[in-house]
């Protein structure tokens, strides 16, 4: 089994939080879920996005989520794999130097990694993606066009693996990102 580390912060989508983190858990991985400067038995704040026909998604609060690690202990090393939701975390996560370190460790050691939503938003900031396939919220098109990958449109459940990256839109696509990212284990 794998051992996987996800990088989450306040305000993580929710289900994008919560739903891999339980999933990956139940196929007997282990998954330590971190944030920077917070430790392990500390919370986060999620929020919830839906879409509910607008022109973007909505917002509302979600759940707490206890982290299981503590961010100043890990070594990326020690790790398997790297899951990166998305929601508002990853706009402040990819200013912190560690998280943009580790994020470029897995990449340069074609150790598997998964983002969802805008969670592409660290891989842009990593500067990992340059020549990949990566989906991704359509609202983060530019920056990972920015950052030289191909951006690909999925439906909202699609996801796309090119080469140790796998990403997808948005939380419907878990089944299909889940599927994909244990593969490369």
């Amino acid at each position: 089994m794998a051992k996987v580390l996800m990088i989450t912060g306040d305000f993580v989508e929710d289900y994008e939080n919560m739903v891999p983190f339980q999933a990956l858990l139940a196929m007997g991985h282990d998954v330590d879920a971190v944030c920077p400067d917070k430790k392990a038995g500390d919370m986060i704040a999620t929020s919830i996005h839906d879409f509910e026909g607008d022109q973007t998604y909505s917002e509302k609060r979600g759940h707490n989520f206890a982290l299981n690690a503590t961010f100043a202990n890990i070594n990326a090393a020690d790790y398997d794999a790297l899951y990166l939701p998305g929601g508002r975390a990853p706009e402040y996560l990819r200013l912190n130097a560690k998280v943009i370190e580790i994020i470029k460790y897995f990449a340069n050691n074609n150790k598997p990694i998964a983002s969802v939503c805008h969670g592409a938003q660290l891989l842009t900031a990593a500067g990992v993606i340059k020549g990949k396939k990566i989906s991704a919220y359509p609202a983060c098109q530019p920056e990972v066009k920015m950052a030289g990958a191909e951006y690909v449109e999925l439906p909202m459940d699609g996801a796309i693996t090119d080469g140790n990256l796998v990403s997808a839109p948005a939380w419907p696509a878990h089944p299909a990102m889940l599927k994909q990212f244990v593969a490369l284990f």
